[in-house]
């Protein structure tokens, strides 16, 4: 949006930006190559009297360019056409990414995958190509994901941080062994309702997705799949908490987590919808969350008004409020609880994180080691 263009240019400390976009569907060599077919013409858009040697810095999100493989294509009638891609990352491992191509510069959901399945795929399609063979996905075993999926890393830094939150819940080390009921409203590539799920062993989860293309994309492409500890309720997250807020018989969530995405790009706030912070709304999240439990919110809002009016809504139901901004990135992760005098010093916040990891890391259980939770956390502050 043209506001996070301004920010760009100022914080890179110029006037004049350009934005480029690389198009599917066509190779790219390199940064290097990029730069020399752009040099000339971004010379053009200079402003006058410029020094004819003036260098014009190239800054780049990502680097994957040249190195993907799209594994999939679709359309949904709520999301728009999607793709499901493998690339290649900064240390040539491979990732799954969900792009909305309506949105196609924002990675909607990422997994790391086990082994680089999209380099055999690629030798094979060559190997095909020679004896004039299109592969096809539904034969090629290295194309089946759920096989392929590193279940316990989480690409996400807003997911890792959403995790550490859990810490708040008190008493880290006895989590494991404990019933928790959790509600996570927002699907994408199912990775964080599955990192709990598996991590947490006495857990329940409910997850609820608008669109059943995501579940469909989630089971057959991210290696998501339900059990009687994780279900997963198509519907509107809105309709389906006003629901529950109404019953007769109201559940009580442990953990409430709202990771969804704006369909309307124009609005300033991303993440999201803007009926989802509407205080009536928050009231009913509220009477569905335990009074020891913790909403966590991430929030994607460039609009620094519209942000100071969430915070004050979320503020006026939930009087706890820490924020966890995300280096380098918009995100910002509200953790919202009920008893401001509950307050946790930063000294204990980080011991209670500490101690959930260690309860974790338990022998036989996959973990990434570059994963500190008390590291996600300690940036956090008290609104």
């Amino acid at each position: 949006m043209e506001e996070g263009r301004k920010q760009l240019a100022a914080s890179a400390g110029f006037r004049r930006l350009v934005t480029v976009a690389l198009h599917r569907g066509q190779q790219y060599e390199g940064m290097e190559s990029i730069q020399a077919e752009l040099s000339a013409r971004v010379l053009e858009l200079a402003p006058a009297g410029m020094p004819a040697q003036q260098q014009v810095p190239f800054l780049s999100v990502g680097g994957d360019i040249g190195v993907r493989t799209v594994q999939h294509q679709d359309c949904s009638p709520l999301s728009g056409d999607y793709v499901i891609e493998d690339v290649q990352g900064d240390d040539r491992r491979y990732f799954r990414r969900l792009i909305f191509l309506s949105n196609r510069n924002v990675v909607q959901s990422e997994a790391r995958l086990l082994q680089d399945v999209s380099h055999r795929v690629q030798k094979k399609r060559k190997k095909d190509r020679k004896k004039q063979r299109p592969v096809d996905p539904a034969e090629d075993p290295t194309i089946a994901p759920g096989q392929s999926i590193d279940k316990s890393y989480l690409c996400c830094e807003h997911h890792k941080a959403m995790i550490a939150g859990l810490a708040l819940l008190r008493n880290p080390e006895l989590l494991l062994e404990t019933p928790l009921a959790l509600l996570v409203v927002g699907l994408g590539g199912g990775s964080l309702p599955l990192f709990v799920h598996d991590h947490f062993p006495k857990c329940c989860v409910d997850a609820v997705e608008i669109d059943p293309s995501m579940l469909e994309v989630a089971t057959q492409w991210f290696g998501f799949s339900q059990s009687d500890r994780m279900k997963v309720h198509i519907a509107d997250g809105l309709d389906y908490i006003t629901s529950l807020a109404g019953a007769e018989v109201r559940p009580r969530y442990d953990v409430i987590m709202f990771d969804v995405d704006s369909k309307d790009p124009t609005l300033g706030m991303s993440c999201p919808p803007a009926a989802f912070v509407e205080q009536p709304f928050l009231q009913k999240v509220k009477s569905i969350l335990s009074p020891e439990g913790v909403f966590i919110l991430n929030l994607v809002c460039r609009d620094v008004g519209l942000k100071d009016s969430v915070l004050a809504r979320l503020k006026a139901v939930f009087p706890l409020l820490y924020v966890r901004r995300i280096e380098d990135e918009v995100n910002e992760i509200l953790f919202c609880q009920l008893h401001p005098e509950r307050k946790l010093a930063m000294p204990e916040l980080l011991e209670m994180a500490q101690a959930l990891q260690r309860a974790l890391r338990k022998p036989g259980q996959a973990w990434d080691d570059t994963y500190i939770l008390s590291d996600m956390l300690k940036s956090v502050k008290i609104v």
